[in-house]
């Protein structure tokens, strides 16, 4: 029996040991941090294509943004700037657009239009460049 006695205490020794050495194991690795190769980044400026680019646009679209040259995504956030300023979404639904006098010039003379109508209206307004 004092044999046995003395082996249990042995392995619980060693395994008390090993339990020791893996949550040493554990709190020993520390993340490097990361650095920054180039500590001061330069500005990079893109230029401006595709629908970012200023574009001569028609007169009704002209008189609606206030400007001859105007962004697609430019012109489409004023659309929507002047939407919510004059709460002309529908009420029972967001999706579609009443139309006032102003904006009736840019969307062809529809009383009500859905918003994804919106792209392909005012794209006739955009004069193509050469």
């Amino acid at each position: 029996m004092a044999l046995r006695a003395g082996r249990l205490m042995l392995m619980a020794a060693a395994k008390a040991q090993q339990a020791r050495a893996s949550t040493e194991k554990l709190s020993t690795k520390v993340p490097k941090p990361k650095t920054n190769p180039s500590p001061t980044p330069s500005p990079i400026k893109k230029e401006k294509t595709g629908i970012m680019l200023d574009r001569p646009v028609s007169t009704e679209m002209g008189k609606f943004c206030g400007v001859s040259e105007i962004s697609r995504t430019e012109a489409m956030k004023k659309i929507w700037v002047y939407i919510k300023e004059k709460d002309l979404q529908n009420p029972e639904n967001k999706r579609e657009i009443i139309c006032d006098e102003k904006l009736k010039t840019i969307f062809d003379g529809k009383t009500t239009v859905g918003m994804m109508e919106i792209a392909k209206l005012i794209s006739p307004h955009f004069i193509k460049a050469k």
